[in-house]
């Protein structure tokens, strides 16, 4: 008889793999990264299609993950696109300066 999956080992977090964020266990993937995904209109059967290496079991606990710690999520996901916006403007004004 196969024993099932822990739920819990399916999201962990490691302080040396992108700055110790909640992660799908043995990868690099970021719930943050997951949960944008989603909230682009991606299902969750679309994003396991998409990255074949993660399974839809994954891809659902990092879901589950967002929901239960959605303001944990959101603010990391605000504090990436502020970040995103900030060098956007230091890339732009380098480049008017040339």
């Amino acid at each position: 008889m196969a024993l099932g999956i822990e739920i819990g080992t399916l999201i962990d977090r490691d302080p040396g793999i992108r700055g110790g964020r909640p992660k799908i266990a043995g990868t690099g993937l970021t719930v943050r990264r997951i949960a944008g995904w989603y909230k682009m209109g991606m299902s969750p059967d679309e994003i396991a299609l998409e990255y074949p290496h993660l399974t839809l079991a994954q891809v659902h606990a990092a879901l589950t993950y967002y929901h239960a710690n959605r303001e944990e999520i959101e603010a990391d996901i605000a504090e990436e696109e502020a970040a995103s916006v900030h060098w956007e403007r230091q890339l732009g004004r380098g480049q008017a300066r040339t």
